[in-house]
């Protein structure tokens, strides 16, 4: 999921430079683009967790929470240190 985001903000940056948007403008404005997409997707991939970890038996179960937290850890990564050096 991480590898997905640094994509979808890649390419909404780069979207924001073909319209001529300076290099800041480009970088904000690609970010907040980016954010609501990434957010629902996480947010999706969360809930079809939740419902794999109901119906799953233990194996299901066990990738159902390690998903989880991946997703977590990878949201709140993105919103506390959103622009990697």
């Amino acid at each position: 999921m991480a590898g997905r985001c640094e994509v979808l903000i890649y390419e909404r940056l780069r979207e924001e430079r073909e319209r001529g948007a300076t290099l800041a403008m480009a970088i904000r404005n690609g970010y907040e683009r980016a954010l609501p997409t990434i957010i629902d997707t996480h947010l999706s991939s969360i809930f079809t967790a939740i419902v794999l970890y109901v119906v799953g038996n233990i194996s299901s179960r066990a990738s159902a929470v390690s998903l989880t937290v991946g997703l977590i850890i990878s949201l709140f990564t993105l919103c506390h240190d959103p622009r990697p050096v």
